[in-house]
């Protein structure tokens, strides 16, 4: 099978639309457990062990081992979400804000995540490849439930009020997409290669549901209460791009083993203008750098066994990582207070309160024939929210922790293949008191599967 050129372009743009259209992966946080099928079959493990033209967005140096590919994948996503809330002894009164009792699940639970890559050797050490992916987002959408306060401060009234937060349906929806523009070179006869990418990324945000925080805004505090914020919520979806580069490097001291390591820099990403009374710093929203180490070793000709490392910084991204404890020196909270930076949208404003995260992965690779070639994995890294930041993360659960992973790949004609891989994350559970009312207890719980296949063609 021979691919045309002329498709190359109109395939892209298909990719691009339907990556930045797909809004739910969540995880490792929000970040994927792998990136491509096959690196998904050994539950991201993969670092040293680059196999398709994809693999540069798990190793960059990658794209001088992989040769001459280009390789296609869709994977079906079905993350269930649902949390409860207890009875609370507030009620809403004496400035308390109580979340139901409820108990709701999300609405989304089927999404299609695409996923495309190519690479071309220019000479026996040089090549360059590209390839374009999903990698991180949220989408929630919490229908039904209640939510109690007094509106006017304390004794002046509970109103108990339709929505999560009393603001009718709530969610976010948060869509990333990333385009790897990469140059590899192999050095010492192949035992050493190195790579370096450009990266390009695109994000899409929408929330909906949250006006009544909008006294807790700095807009609203530092204007005394007479500015209302108009980019807080329920303004519709938003785009915002940027970039940034990885790393990576791959030495092979003989046919047996080999080590990896890569680094990808934040991504510095377009403020969300329209959610700029949500988002700390007025709306930025980058992405966290991240890096991973891993090592491959072949027992046998036909085995190969991996094992990766992989850091996540969330909290060097104010918006994700800013505790929600911050919003209590806003002002309007705390009247003794002049601070309005720890209010929503300002320059230390309240978050997700996510800690960095440290995931495990390891994963085999087993050929019974030259056509057959069989996967396996298990990864593991401690869940990012903590039980004290409850309240805000209703919208963003990446809670999950254990993924277990399968899958095969089967060698067709022309040296072309088919991939397959299957995922589920283990069910989670965190639970915590309501940041707004102490004496009632919010509970998160998720678990996940993934469907996806690929096509390779040589």
């Amino acid at each position: 099978m021979t691919t045309s050129n002329k498709s190359f372009p109109v395939l892209s743009m298909i990719i691009v639309s339907m990556v930045f259209a797909s809004t739910a992966f969540a995880t490792n946080g929000y970040f994927t457990h792998g990136v491509g099928t096959k690196n998904k079959s050994m539950a991201g493990a993969g670092t040293a062990h680059p196999q398709d033209a994809i693999d540069i967005a798990n190793n960059p140096a990658g794209a001088a081992q992989v040769g001459k590919q280009i390789v296609a994948g869709i994977g079906i996503f079905s993350p269930i979400r649902d949390y409860t809330s207890s009875e609370s002894q507030a009620n809403g009164m004496g400035g308390a804000f109580t979340i139901g009792p409820n108990a709701i699940d999300s609405k989304n639970e089927i999404f299609f995540i695409p996923n495309f890559a190519a690479s071309w050797p220019l000479d026996e050490k040089n090549a360059i490849a590209v390839a374009l992916y999903g990698r991180g987002g949220m989408d929630t959408e919490w229908h039904g439930g209640t939510a109690s306060f007094e509106p006017l401060g304390p004794g002046t009234g509970v109103a108990t009020l339709p929505g999560t937060y009393g603001g009718d349906n709530a969610g976010v929806n948060l869509a990333q997409a990333f385009l790897n523009l990469t140059f590899g070179r192999q050095e010492l006869d192949g035992k050493l290669s190195w790579g370096v990418s450009a990266i390009l990324a695109g994000q899409s945000f929408e929330a909906f549901g949250l006006r009544n925080f909008a006294g807790f805004t700095e807009t609203f505090a530092s204007s005394g209460g007479m500015e209302m914020p108009v980019n807080l919520t329920d303004n519709g979806h938003e785009n915002s791009f940027g970039g940034g580069v990885a790393l990576g490097i791959l030495w092979q001291p003989n046919p047996q083993f080999s080590i990896g390591a890569r680094y990808t820099s934040k991504m510095y990403m377009s403020k969300f203008d329209d959610y700029a009374d949500l988002f700390a710093n007025g709306g930025e929203f980058d992405i966290p750098a991240n890096a991973s180490i891993g090592i491959a070793y072949k027992p046998a000709d036909h085995v190969v066994l991996t094992f990766d490392v992989e850091n996540i910084w969330y909290s060097d991204v104010d918006s994700v990582g800013n505790p929600v404890q911050n919003i209590f020196g806003c002002p309007t909270l705390n009247p003794g207070s002049m601070d309005t930076s720890v209010c929503l949208g300002g320059s230390n404003g309240a978050g997700f309160g996510w800690d960095d995260m440290t995931v495990f992965k390891l994963g085999v690779e087993y050929a019974t024939s030259e056509a057959w070639t069989w996967r396996g994995g298990i990864s593991y890294g401690e869940q990012p929210i903590g039980s004290d930041q409850m309240t805000f993360n209703i919208l963003a659960p990446g809670i999950v922790e254990t993924h277990l992973t399968a899958g095969f790949t089967r060698a067709v004609q022309n040296n072309n293949e088919w991939s397959l891989t299957l995922m589920y994350a283990i069910d989670k559970s965190v639970s915590g008191p309501n940041n707004f009312d102490p004496t009632q207890t919010i509970e998160l719980t998720m678990h996940e599967f993934e469907l996806e296949f690929a096509y390779g063609w040589r």
